[in-house]
């Protein structure tokens, strides 16, 4: 079965996030001051997270992706892991993380059916990846890499946000790893997500120059890793790996948008930069049966917009901070 929005997109993927809990603070992510968090009893147990992949890869859905905050935080991740992966239609089931308790895990995670990681990494200098992480250890996230690899969690995706005066000056640095590893990373625009976000003008690259600074490196070709998704990859000539950019400011990519957002409250997000939910959780835990679980993924797939109204200036962004909807 194929699942089509009402702009003739296929639906076969969705984003979830099991915590809003994380590690570390990072900038873009988790504004200053207190950060309000959901009770334990409002998340989303494991079991209505099954219930409601199994009732969405009914529709179609066949791509998997679990958030956070941090999702290695969670206890008995395997369990889930396990579940999602005997869910019959789950072809690819992939999992994003700060990489801290990935070096421990990633044997467990592979065996439990992981498929791959995405690991977010804004600095290969070990003060500047404390500071911006709010106690992070590089070392720990190398490691977890190279874990990462050993337990064939690959593709391999670094995701990088470069922040104006903050870490724009590695940008060829990170560029530079596809020379000699077979990893896909991945430079993200700074996103105005969150009406407490430390976004500003001033300190937004767009991909524009974040390209240009690659490409002084040596000519970058395209070359086509997947048929749907933000990134528009790349490759020097000889690399091993692949670059790719995610322009979600400057470059909509909603036309090829093909996913729907869990949060880990329970709410349906059609769109990462709209603040229209559908609750699940509450209909879940009133007993609703799995045709009324798919009627309302279906609703949120005909709500789902042409596209978002993101702006360079920051206007209309979300109410919530990243961390709140899922990375």
């Amino acid at each position: 079965m194929k699942l089509q929005d009402s702009f003739n997109r296929i639906i076969d993927y969705m984003r979830i996030s099991i915590t809003d809990r994380c590690n570390l603070r990072c900038t873009y992510c988790i504004p200053k001051g207190r950060v309000e968090l959901l009770d334990h009893d409002e998340l989303l147990r494991y079991e209505e997270i099954i219930e409601i992949i199994e009732a969405a890869s009914e529709l179609g859905v066949k791509k998997i992706r679990i958030t956070g905050g941090e999702p290695l935080i969670k206890r008995n991740i395997t369990t889930l892991i396990k579940g999602i992966k005997a869910v019959e239609g789950i072809e690819d089931l992939s999992l994003t993380t700060n990489g801290l308790f990935l070096e421990k895990q990633a044997a467990s995670l592979a065996a439990a059916g992981l498929d791959r990681v995405n690991i977010s990494i804004d600095s290969l200098k070990h003060d500047r990846f404390k500071d911006i992480t709010g106690g992070g250890d590089l070392d720990v996230i190398l490691k977890s890499i190279q874990a990462a690899v050993d337990n064939n969690l690959t593709p391999l995706k670094l995701n990088i946000v470069p922040i104006r005066g903050m870490n724009d000056d590695e940008i060829e640095d990170f560029a530079k790893i596809t020379l000699s590893k077979n990893y896909q990373v991945r430079f993200i625009e700074f996103m105005p997500v969150g009406k407490n976000s430390l976004w500003d003008r001033s300190k937004y690259l767009p991909t524009e120059e974040i390209r240009e600074r690659v490409s002084s490196i040596g000519r970058l070709i395209p070359v086509k890793e997947r048929k749907h998704g933000p990134a528009r990859y790349y490759r020097f000539e000889n690399a091993i790996g692949v670059i790719g950019f995610i322009s979600a400011v400057t470059h909509h990519f909603c036309e090829d948008c093909n996913r729907l957002r869990l949060t880990s409250e329970g709410k349906l997000r059609p769109c990462l930069f709209s603040d229209t939910e559908i609750d699940l959780k509450n209909s879940i835990r009133r007993g609703a049966s799995r045709e009324e679980i798919k009627r309302l993924l279906k609703l949120s797939i005909e709500i789902k917009p042409k596209g978002h109204n993101l702006r360079e200036d920051g206007i209309n962004r979300t109410l919530k901070d990243m961390v709140g909807i899922g990375g």
